[in-house]
């Protein structure tokens, strides 16, 4: 884990994920009414433990991969979250299919698909000491 005193460039987080999907407009929809996401840029939330004054991560969707070029390859997106059962009763009771859950002892976690067949891990951390 990386110090936060470290002086000098560091990554300090998850800046965003860009992909390409059919229609970005009915992706961000899902994704607000789903997952509680939203922003002006398409879903996006805010670190509130970071110094700057409107930190956030951002999820964008494209219509095509003019952005993303040269780079391919599939991926998936993990999202921390702060409640895993209550947030998977939650999507359960939306009709969202949960596909697995594992808890590893150090974290928690649950996958779901997005409307584009991307995968998602939701991930609750329970112990400060990562393996």
């Amino acid at each position: 884990m990386a110090d936060k005193q470290a002086k000098g460039p560091r990554v300090t987080g998850l800046g965003g994920v860009f992909y390409v999907v059919k229609d970005p407009e009915a992706t961000r929809a899902w994704y607000r009414e789903t997952l509680g996401i939203d922003g002006p840029y398409g879903p996006q939330f805010a670190w509130a433990d970071e110094p700057r004054a409107h930190p956030y991560s951002l999820i964008s969707h494209f219509s095509d991969d003019g952005y993303i070029q040269p780079g391919t390859g599939g991926f998936m997106i993990n999202l921390r979250v702060d409640d895993l059962a209550g947030f998977v009763a939650m999507l359960r009771a939306k009709g969202i299919a949960i596909l697995d859950e594992a808890d590893e002892g150090y974290s928690r976690f649950a996958w779901l698909l997005d409307p584009d067949g991307v995968k998602i891990e939701l991930w609750e951390q329970t112990d400060d000491q990562l393996p």
